[in-house]
């Protein structure tokens, strides 16, 4: 889609949350800290969580195509904190030199199929900066001070949750609808919803343009709608326009493809 970032934005975008994300676990009290953005683990499980995903996603991008990921042994994860997020570190160092040895265009396992997102190894980087950029705010929730994601990022991560996490060709189970997203940054995208399953664009021009009406729509920064994407945030907190059932719907839609 247009004005995606590019390949080497990705990368240092990556470092950047990275640090970020380790900053946040080093001021926190304890490991034990629970994260309220994800109930069920501690700080120590969220670092262990993202870190093992940065080795096993390295593995994967480094084997080229294939039918499946790549299987890597379970690491031992140190309990301490310093040793841990250096653990972290060097796992971040791995995905990021495995993604800039294969460059943006190796064909590479990915889990998602027929959606708008190609199966390559820049597509797996432009997911996992959103990974590490999610989990960063999680981290800092959890510490009690959470900042918004980069502009940059979190323009680009409305469009990769849509094209990559939510377009399929899984036929939606419900009456056709049209869904617009915009971002006050001054970007918004449109979402079809059919028989034919879920297709998103960029609609060009000012927000709300376009050759149909939409049947909801949510309005935010590009932070929030992010948040609100990953369910972060709850959609009380965007302005939202028309039937809000659909996004409950869609929220609870979990198509087999």
């Amino acid at each position: 889609m247009e004005e995606t970032l590019e390949f080497a934005d990705l990368l240092r975008l990556m470092d950047e949350r990275s640090t970020a994300f380790r900053a946040a676990v080093a001021s926190a009290p304890s490991l034990d800290v629970r994260v309220p953005t994800c109930p069920e683990w501690t700080l120590f499980d969220l670092v262990q969580h993202l870190g093992e995903g940065r080795r096993k996603w390295a593995a994967t991008v480094a084997a080229g195509p294939a039918d499946a990921p790549a299987a890597v042994p379970a690491p031992v994860v140190p309990q301490e904190r310093v040793a841990l997020l250096a653990w972290f570190a060097a796992s971040t160092g791995e995905l990021l030199a495995s993604l800039r040895e294969a460059g943006p265009d190796r064909g590479c396992w990915t889990w998602w199929g027929p959606s708008q997102s190609p199966q390559t190894s820049g597509a797996v980087a432009r997911h996992q900066l959103q990974q590490v950029a999610v989990h960063t705010y999680d981290a800092q929730v959890a510490v009690g001070a959470p900042q918004p994601l980069p502009d940059e990022v979190a323009l680009d991560g409305v469009d990769e949750f849509l094209t990559t996490c939510v377009a399929t060709t899984a036929a939606w189970p419900h009456k056709p609808a049209v869904i617009d997203y915009h971002a006050t940054e001054g970007r918004s995208w449109r979402l079809w919803l059919s028989a034919d399953g879920a297709r998103a664009a960029r609609l060009p021009g000012s927000a709300g343009e376009g050759p149909e009406a939409a049947d909801v729509s949510a309005w935010g920064t590009a932070n929030e709608l992010v948040m609100f994407c990953y369910g972060r945030i709850s959609m009380d907190l965007l302005r939202l326009d028309g039937d809000r059932g659909i996004f409950d719907q869609l929220i609870a839609w979990e198509p087999e493809v």
